[in-house]
């Protein structure tokens, strides 16, 4: 008895409902450590997959521009009034704090303003969650067949995804 295997409880696993969703697939799968989606229906998920989709295309920028600077490329001009250039502010994080508080309040406030009236579905239009068309701006996505329109959200998911570990590295 002293070397015999333990007992184990019967193993049980509980289905999620959302286990075969856009975004659930190799090498994780369905991957939610943190238990956000237990006991939540599909508006608590559309919720959190739009923020995912923010975030993710947020960073993407976030990434590129801060790969961007750090290679010594600039806007010209100034970021504010007081003389201050886009060259004259660090890179990264650092940076942000190089920033002088008129230039920072013509971010705040630009930011806002996507955020109020453009970056969301003014329309009622939209084909599935972060999709901000509103019937005007198409690239040919409306040619695509559903299986290409998947893939290509899968990719745009992913692509975040990988954009949010990336600027949270090079902060």
């Amino acid at each position: 008895a002293a070397f015999a295997p333990a007992q184990t409880g019967k193993a049980t696993t509980a289905l999620n409902a959302f286990e075969n969703e856009l975004g659930a697939q190799a090498p994780l799968g369905f991957f939610d450590p943190l238990g956000l989606l237990d006991d939540a229906d599909q508006e608590r998920f559309d919720r959190l997959r739009y923020v995912e989709l923010k975030h993710g295309r947020i960073s993407q920028l976030a990434f590129l521009g801060n790969i961007i600077t750090r290679a010594g490329v600039h806007l010209p001009g100034n970021i504010a009034t007081d003389g201050t250039k886009f060259s004259d502010v660090g890179n990264g994080w650092a940076g942000s704090f190089d920033v002088p508080v008129d230039g920072a309040l013509q971010i705040l406030f630009f930011v806002g303003f996507l955020e109020l009236f453009v970056m969301k579905d003014v329309t009622g239009e939209n084909e599935f969650v972060g999709d901000f068309r509103n019937g005007f701006i198409d690239f040919g996505w409306d040619s695509f067949d559903e299986e290409t329109k998947l893939k290509k959200r899968a990719v745009e998911l992913n692509n975040g995804r990988a954009a949010m570990m990336g600027i949270l590295g090079l902060m």
